[in-house]
């Protein structure tokens, strides 16, 4: 047996067995308090109230009735908690600003009240002692509603993978998103005060790597090790949550509908921080883009590749091409460009072509607000060409084309994109190799590759 093959073995298996030590998949542990989220040390971070507002929180449901996805037939688990109420609770409790009141159960609350004062009154008529009265439920100044109202599957998918003689790996990843709806109304007269809303992402990935090899005749090795990830739903629902009681407090300050003990920390941090948030998300699409143009107004390119001839001639030689393209983006999506290039065109002992083309094309980004963008091009133009034969000029004429290409273009940093495209150009007439023969006209093939400039100062 070959001995890199057995190395390669020996380390697969010594890797999968490193592993497994660390997936712990039989060790158990004891139970914890909850692990806070990134909102909580936030919520405790506000400025303090000038008073508490008394909330009541009759009930605050998944409206989604959405169940989990599964993939190996119908689930009927629910995709989000059903006990947001218990969390939204709490998450008034921990930012100091409201003093909730229990009304989800409130029959439970009212059936137990009626049971002391009959216990009351039984004791009174037995002993002969009068027994203190009940204090008064506390009455709430706003009612707090809302709910889960979206659950958005698989609103981002994706993963990447190779393998090479038996050996590979693979990681795939999802994105959910869960939704937020908050409101305060008031209990004087019904108005609804405050309305906020909130989303958050939530993450799935796997990870494998394997091995399937024949190590030796009818030996066969087979190892595989990866993990999987999913970010717990709990979680993400009660960081959403938090993140709207924490919306619900700053924006009813800044609407004056309850005070800071102190009015100077309506610049503090942790306002200012929200106040930059906010804006910073509304520039964002719902994939959590930001919505900025990418492209500046004019932009400067220079491109380098290979002409493919398609004409009357067989097995044409693949010639160099090199172009210079001035472009204006009249919309985010739209852009039209004036473009030079020069680039050659042959066939050995046969022909040499020598063309100098000037363009006017229209490019359409399929997505301008993004760093890498798939383009669609349409132009014309026109095509000076000077035929060789032998060494010798022969003649030059001028040809009127018409193109189409497909493209990518990634924005490396400010002001600079990479580019990578297919140009396909057609002429207008049968002369670029200097014969004509056939219905169809000669054409050919462009494949690029460039840098595009956007200067900021134009």
């Amino acid at each position: 047996m070959n001995k890199s093959i057995k190395y390669l073995a020996l380390l697969s298996l010594t890797a999968f067995f490193g592993c497994s030590t660390n997936m712990q998949l039989f060790n158990t542990s004891k139970a914890k308090l909850g692990t806070p989220t990134r909102i909580s040390e936030e919520l405790k971070k506000l400025p303090e109230p000038k008073e508490k507002v008394v909330a009541a929180v009759y009930k605050f449901r998944d409206q989604t009735g959405q169940y989990k996805p599964s993939n190996v037939g119908a689930s009927w688990s629910t995709a989000v908690t059903q006990g947001a109420t218990s969390i939204l609770m709490r998450a008034l409790e921990e930012s100091n600003w409201f003093v909730p009141l229990e009304r989800e159960g409130l029959s439970n609350l009212l059936n137990e009240r009626k049971i002391i004062r009959s216990s009351r009154a039984n004791y009174a008529e037995q002993t002969g002692t009068e027994q203190p009265s009940l204090p008064p439920l506390l009455f709430a100044g706003i009612i707090l509603e809302g709910g889960i109202i979206s659950y958005d599957a698989n609103i981002l998918t994706g993963g990447v993978g190779a393998k090479y003689f038996g050996v590979g790996g693979s990681n795939q990843y999802r994105q959910d998103r869960i939704t937020i709806y908050l409101r305060a109304i008031s209990t004087s007269n019904g108005r609804v005060l405050k309305t906020v809303y909130t989303s958050k992402t939530i993450l799935s990935q796997m990870v494998d790597v394997g091995l399937f090899r024949y190590v030796d005749y009818q030996r066969l090795l087979e190892v595989e090790a990866g993990y999987s990830y999913n970010e717990p739903i709990e979680i993400c629902v009660t960081e959403a949550i938090e993140k709207a009681v924490e919306a619900l407090i700053i924006e009813g300050v800044n609407e004056g509908l309850w005070e800071l003990k102190n009015p100077d920390e309506i610049n503090s941090k942790p306002m200012l921080a929200y106040y930059r948030e906010k804006e910073l998300t509304n520039k964002k699409d719902y994939f959590d883009r930001f919505i900025m143009q990418k492209r500046g107004y004019i932009g400067l390119g220079v491109d380098y590749g290979s002409n493919i001839y398609a004409g009357d001639y067989a097995d044409a030689d693949i010639n160099s091409y090199g172009g210079f393209t001035i472009r204006g983006m009249f919309t985010p999506s739209f852009s039209l460009a004036l473009g030079f290039n020069r680039g050659d065109f042959s066939l050995e002992n046969v022909f040499t072509a020598k063309t100098t083309s000037y363009d006017l094309i229209g490019t359409y980004y399929f997505s301008p607000y993004t760093n890498f963008t798939p383009t669609i091009s349409i132009g014309t133009g026109l095509v000076r060409r000077s035929l060789y034969t032998y060494g010798d000029l022969k003649n030059t004429t001028d040809i009127l084309k018409l193109s189409g290409g497909l493209g990518l273009e990634y924005i490396l940093f400010d002001y600079f994109g990479l580019n990578v495209g297919a140009d396909f150009n057609y002429l207008m007439n049968d002369q670029l190799d200097g014969i004509s023969n056939g219905k169809l006209h000669d054409y050919y093939w462009t494949l690029k590759v460039g840098i595009n400039f956007y200067p900021s100062f134009l």
